[in-house]
């Protein structure tokens, strides 16, 4: 089982990154939505192997068979996390009913340790500002985890998730409104279209119009 890899980051795309390994070999990597971001980004991770201006990346990886064709057939996927404290993180945080591996990734919108924290206050209402995640899974998620994930509790991260979630939902105006106006008519949520732009926007210039912000959404997701 590959459990790291490292080599330089050749693209992102969604969730997808893809790591150049310099011997013609490239590997397809699938990342937590604020890794992913952050690499968009190219800012650095702190306390992690990733960001050190040359483009190079470490990922401490887990391998899974994802079912295609109603289960007639497995694709090999590669998952990817900043440490493999992470990485122990989504081992435990997938054993919930009813999160599989896409929807955890996708759920993973801030660091692990601030998802732990808030699982750790039973702040069920902070865990439903995160993608994916509905009342009734944000309820079963502290039922069935809470007392297991003290070991991946951060000081440095404890930020309150609902802080972060607070500077994300604030009133969007103008063509920034209009922009998630565009996105819930191509199908998201008004809660996931307003937390793209308000990460596209964090990129944009001040007078960026409504298109410039749509196209600059696909790429925070």
């Amino acid at each position: 089982m590959i459990t790291r890899i490292s080599g330089r980051l050749a693209g992102v795309d969604g969730l997808s990154i893809t790591i150049d390994l310099e011997g013609g070999l490239a590997y397809e990597v699938l990342t937590p939505t604020y890794l992913a971001e952050q690499l968009a980004s190219g800012r650095p991770i702190e306390g992690s192997r990733i960001g050190g201006g040359d483009g190079r990346i470490t990922l401490w990886t887990l391998q899974y068979l994802e079912a295609q064709g109603q289960g007639s057939s497995f694709i090999p996927r590669l998952v990817g996390f900043a440490s493999p404290d992470e990485r122990r993180f989504f081992t435990v945080f997938t054993t919930v009913k009813g999160l599989g591996n896409r929807k955890a990734l996708r759920a993973l919108a801030v660091p692990p340790a601030q998802i732990a924290a808030a699982i750790q206050r039973k702040d069920t209402a902070a865990l439903q500002k995160l993608p994916e995640i509905g009342k009734r899974l944000a309820d079963t998620i502290v039922a069935e985890l809470s007392g297991k994930i003290a070991p991946f509790l951060d000081a440095s991260l404890e930020k309150s998730l609902e802080s972060a979630s607070v500077a994300e939902s604030k009133p969007l105006g103008g063509p920034a409104s209009e922009a998630v106006d565009a996105l819930v008519a191509l199908g998201e949520t008004r809660a996931e279209a307003e937390r793209k732009v308000a990460r596209a926007i964090e990129r944009l210039e001040p007078e960026a119009d409504a298109s410039t912000i749509v196209a600059a959404a696909f790429g925070a997701s």
